[in-house]
């Protein structure tokens, strides 16, 4: 049985060899891991709103959190997973605010955008995913002057 499944593995790879799939593949990878780091260096430099330091020096935001996947002809759907420094921080809304408004600003592709706090990294993190993902109360928490103010402190650059 091994024999056929090797078989059939080598066929369909020289199929997609031959036909030309397997290079676009290779190349729609590599498309989207260049999207992943381009959407990585904007939120890398997002300060946290409590430390001096970065999202990318506390390690709330990494490479390996962010996906970007093609919905159709320069159009992508961007998945940010983020992990707040502890499991009761109150401020990882605040957060994924700056993640949305950061990255709303910022690309300069057509984008579906969906932020995430990773899976098991905080006490309430499904209410805050529904927070964050939700176009009304982000507007709404803009409207704030306050929180507009602490969200302009995290997301403009050092030299802005």
């Amino acid at each position: 049985m091994d024999v056929v499944s090797s078989l059939v593995s080598l066929t369909v790879t020289k199929v997609l060899q031959f036909s030309g799939l397997a290079d676009r593949n290779v190349l729609r990878t590599k498309k989207m891991e260049e999207k992943a780091l381009e959407v990585y260096d904007v939120i890398r430099s997002i300060r946290d709103p409590e430390k001096p330091n970065t999202l990318e020096e506390l390690d709330v935001v990494t490479e390996k959190c962010v996906e970007v996947q093609e919905l159709g002809e320069d159009e992508y759907l961007i998945i940010i997973k983020f992990s707040p420094t502890v499991p009761h921080c109150s401020l990882a809304t605040l957060i994924g605010l700056c993640l949305q408004v950061k990255l709303q600003r910022c690309l300069p592709f057509k984008h579906k955008l969906e932020i995430y706090i990773s899976e098991g990294t905080h006490s309430t993190e499904e209410d805050i995913n529904k927070q964050i993902n939700d176009k009304e109360r982000v507007a709404a928490a803009m409207e704030n002057p306050n929180l507009r103010e602490i969200v302009e402190q995290c997301v403009t650059e050092p030299d802005d």
